[in-house]
């Protein structure tokens, strides 16, 4: 996995819980040399939900990636947002392992010129890391009947 803790040269990829933090990503931002032209910093935090679409309690969560597939992907896409018209830079962490339900899942962020140019590309990353990113969850649930299963997600359509 990539490193441990914040490291200035990385913009983007998996890693192992705990290994990296929302204050580890405030400082990679601010430490962009164009992050005087900053003036809106957007950040999304993905995190488990303690309910499934179908009513089952979320017990817990195990996420896995494609390491070398999944940090290219990431860097790809924050790469192609950075060109975008007053984007100053695009971060995407995603990690990887056990969660419990309300734990961090991935970090996304967007630094810009102004809002306007913040925002659409912040839920654009998104989208777009969620289509793209070879990262694997598996749910485990307790069902309305209090029946224990687990499940990949990818398994169950109606899931996005």
């Amino acid at each position: 996995m990539k490193g441990s803790g914040m490291q200035a040269a990385m913009r983007s990829g998996v890693h192992e819980k705990g290994k990296f933090s929302l204050s580890d990503l405030l400082k990679q931002v601010r430490s962009n040399p164009g992050f005087q032209k900053v003036g809106a910093v957007g950040i999304f935090v993905g995190v488990v939900r303690g309910e499934t679409p179908r009513g089952e309690t979320v017990k817990n969560l195990e996420l896995e990636a494609y390491q070398e597939k999944a940090d290219a992907v990431l860097d790809q896409i924050c790469d192609e947002l950075r060109k975008k018209a007053g984007v100053i830079d695009v971060q995407i962490h995603h990690f990887v392992g056990e969660f419990d339900v309300g734990d961090d899942l991935v970090y996304v962020v967007v630094a810009g010129a102004h809002r306007h140019n913040v925002f659409p590309v912040l839920e654009e990353a998104v989208e777009r890391y969620k289509r793209g990113a070879p990262i694997f969850k598996k749910e485990h649930v307790i069902s309305e009947k209090g029946k224990m299963r687990s499940y990949w997600v990818s398994e169950r359509k109606e899931n996005p």
